[in-house]
């Protein structure tokens, strides 16, 4: 296993669709576990394949440290929304590629997500509360969709400008 670098605003392949993942290999496998490994030290609670430039449509999730039925790690490969709430909730996001900055956002309160398993078994997965939140953050970045996308254009155009100056200074 091996932490990969995390991508960082505004690196464009943030912004890129994710492909679908055709091969269930060791390969495969190898790199779930490694995004774990970068998730765990970064340290976050959830990490899309996009974030480390690897540009299929995986998804890493640990709310273990949470108080929360749903807890564990969950592994998703293809993930796809399948159904969702009219109800909506507000909760505080963050995201590894926008570090240090929290924002609250309105999602579906319920989601049911299908995807496989990095073994290729299929599963069909409701889930609330944070879990919810977290599956819809992460596979948004599938779709090159970012949480401050929800914000107020006025939010979102200082969110880019602070990191894309923060990008000149690094360059």
């Amino acid at each position: 296993m091996a932490v990969r670098e995390i991508l960082i605003l505004p690196d464009p392949l943030l912004r890129k669709v994710a492909e679908t993942v055709e091969n269930f290999d060791d390969d495969l496998k190898k790199t779930v576990d490694d995004m774990f490994e970068t998730m765990y030290d970064a340290p976050g609670i959830g990490l899309a394949g996009p974030q480390i430039g690897y540009m299929k449509r995986v998804v890493v999730i640990d709310l273990a440290d949470e108080e929360n039925p749903d807890s564990g790690k969950i592994a998703m490969v293809n993930p796809e929304i399948v159904g969702m709430s009219e109800e909506t909730a507000v909760s505080e996001e963050g995201c590894l590629s926008i570090p240090e900055l929290y924002y609250e956002v309105e999602r579906p309160a319920e989601v049911t997500v299908k995807y496989f398993t990095p073994e290729g078994e299929e599963v069909t997965r409701k889930a609330t509360g944070r879990l919810a939140v977290c599956m819809q953050h992460e596979i948004d970045h599938l779709d090159g969709v970012l949480y401050i996308d929800y914000l107020s254009r006025l939010k979102r155009d200082r969110v880019m400008k602070k990191f894309q100056k923060r990008a000149r200074l690094v360059s």
